[in-house]
């Protein structure tokens, strides 16, 4: 009983130091929604090798989106005349990196890591879609228009409507609690589940590994980057999430390299994701993505570990200070706020998850249906 309750305290620990970040980070994806239209702006990823792999790569850092989320995104991209190129740089940067994740990363890690993490991402994005458009045959794939249909209650198609009649539809009051709304209840709504759970992660993390377990082989060092990368790769978890899971190994002995690797690999990969690149993109697309990913992690890791080492600086020191700057009310205020928005999310994913698992214990994998072939016999299907 002692050992559940340390980890609650811990789990309340970092809500606390994060929640006020979190909001502010949400509310930064609900402006982005409502004034930074992706799909409006993927008119401007179809032209050039290099220049729609840099705006693609910009575009994705701000996006809040876990890496399953930014499928259909991407998908969206390419359909709508985004090269190979761009699109693997979207579907790059934007799960490893984001609004909200990088505000997380500030309260509860420090600022070297809060830079580290979208630069790395931007870099990763930048060398995966320059080498797949300098190797990809040019397509002959049409240029689709892109979706310009106003964010705030689809009024208008953005065509039959000039931009200048449409700023006047909607104050910006309106825009500003239309993008609320968005982040409130669906950007949230997709996390907050992950969210949580990453919370409880990280909470067992620092009350069950013992610490010089985890620094004697993930102190530092490549060998420490490749487990962290084999741990990060299979794994779904969104940026956000993965955070103070992040924290939690640093104090207990790894190295802010090894954490970056978690970073990075943990949110851009996993296996549904991978399956699904490999439908939309190929698979020379799809080994670029992976390799790229895995090489850059790697030597980014590295290289933080020695940007730490260097300037003297203990990342387990520094960790959390920004945290401490905001108030002990206003953090609980915040906590109480996210607590309030989450009830209805975590409610419908773990119904959602008992009638999968309920479904799953029903079902009888030995019965068959028949299925008529063309009148000539039958095909047998599991049902």
């Amino acid at each position: 009983m002692d050992f559940i309750l340390r980890i609650i305290s811990e789990a309340l620990h970092l809500l606390l130091a994060s929640s006020a970040y979190m909001l502010f980070g949400l509310l930064i994806s609900g402006i982005f929604r409502v004034f930074l239209n992706p799909a409006a702006v993927s008119q401007h990823l179809g032209q050039g090798r290099f220049k729609s792999v840099l705006k693609a790569a910009l575009l994705g850092i701000p996006i809040p989106l876990c890496s399953c989320g930014v499928l259909p995104a991407a998908v969206s991209l390419k359909k709508q005349g985004a090269t190979k190129g761009a699109t693997t740089a979207f579907l790059i940067s934007t799960p490893e990196s984001g609004v909200d994740s990088i505000a997380v990363t500030y309260a509860l890690l420090d600022p070297i890591m809060t830079v580290a993490r979208p630069v790395a991402a931007f870099i990763s994005a930048m060398i995966a879609g320059m080498s797949e458009n300098l190797f990809a045959p040019k397509s002959d794939e049409p240029t689709m228009a892109p979706d310009l249909s106003c964010p705030v209650d689809r009024c208008c198609d953005g065509r039959d409507c000039s931009p200048e009649a449409h700023r006047r539809h909607h104050t910006f009051v309106e825009k500003v609690l239309a993008g609320l709304r968005y982040a409130f209840t669906d950007v949230w709504g997709d996390m907050a589940a992950w969210f949580f759970l990453g919370l409880m992660i990280a909470a067992v993390i620092t009350q069950l590994l013992p610490a010089d377990l985890m620094g004697l082989y993930l102190g530092g060092g490549f060998l420490s980057m490749l487990i962290m990368l084999a741990m990060g790769v299979p794994l779904y978890i969104c940026a956000t999430a993965s955070t103070p899971i992040a924290a939690a190994l640093i104090l207990k002995g790894v190295s802010p390299g090894a954490a970056l690797v978690f970073l990075l690999a943990g949110p851009a990969t996993n296996l549904t994701s991978l399956t699904v690149i490999l439908g939309v993109l190929g698979r020379r697309a799809t080994f670029i993505y992976l390799s790229t990913i895995a090489v850059t992690t790697v030597l980014f890791g590295m290289a933080l570990d020695q940007v730490y080492r260097l300037s003297g600086i203990s990342a387990q020191a520094v960790m959390g200070q920004a945290s401490e700057l905001m108030p002990l009310w206003l953090e609980w205020a915040c906590a109480i706020f996210l607590l309030a928005l989450s009830v209805g999310p975590v409610f419908r994913s773990l119904a959602e998850r008992f009638r999968f698992w309920a479904s799953a214990q029903n079902s009888d994998p030995t019965e068959t249906e028949r299925t008529p072939d063309d009148g000539s016999g039958v095909c047998l299907k599991p049902t």
